[in-house]
Order: structure tokens, then sequence, then C-alpha cells
């Protein structure tokens, strides 16, 4: 691998004041108050050069590095939209987050979500 794809990581610190999770619960702490659905999306529009050179480049094999960088962007974004709307409601956690790719007419739905709790430490 010649390039840097250390750009292409995904994942935020809790340096954002919420704990975003993919499992069920948090080892040591407890769910004091459940606030609910959290959600945060955006949608991308196809750009018609990047979908023509990803269409040549799938038919010789490869990486789209390009597409790639787009969807770690959109993640990106979804999940900073996530936060803030866990803040906005009073949540310091989201447990059971996953991301949802959908087409949407002529561009690309990513959505962030899970369940926006109230968590304290046990002990």
């Amino acid at each position: 691998m010649s390039a840097d794809l250390s750009a292409y990581g995904g994942g935020l610190d809790n340096s954002y004041g919420v704990l975003v999770v993919t499992t069920n619960d948090v080892p040591g702490y407890r769910v004091d108050s459940v606030i609910g659905e959290i959600f945060g999306l955006t949608v991308r529009s196809r750009h018609l050069g990047s979908q023509i050179g990803a269409g040549l480049k799938s038919m010789v094999g490869g990486e789209l590095r390009g597409l790639t960088k787009t969807l770690v962007e959109s993640r990106s974004e979804a999940m900073h939209r996530l936060i803030e709307q866990a803040r906005a409601r009073g949540a310091n956690a989201v447990l059971a987050m996953r991301y949802d790719v959908t087409e949407a007419g002529n561009g690309t739905e990513i959505c962030a979500y899970g369940t926006g709790v109230v968590i304290s430490r046990v002990g």
C-alpha cells in the first residue's frame, strides 16, 4: 500500500462530550435514562466526473480512493450531527450506533443512528 490511508479511519474520541459506542452497554457504567432514537444524516450528490472515473476504475480493479474519501467525510459529518443531536436532547452517550447508506434520488444518504442515553459510572 503506497498511499497513507490514516485519514480514512473512522470513529471519534470522547472529547466531544458524548460517548458513542456500537455496543448495547458500556462496561463500568449504568444507564440512568433513555432519551430515545438519535440520528444524524447527510445527503451527498453524485459528481458525474467521479462516477465515470469510478466506473472505469471498477473495470480494472482497485480501490476507488475518491469515493472512499467522500464516504469517510460523509460518515464523519453524519457522526458529528448525531453527536450534536444527542447533546441537544440531553444525552451523554449513544448506544448501539450504526450507519446506514441509502441511494436517494441523485444522491446518497448516510445516516448515523443509535439510542441516546444518560449514563453514569458505577461505583
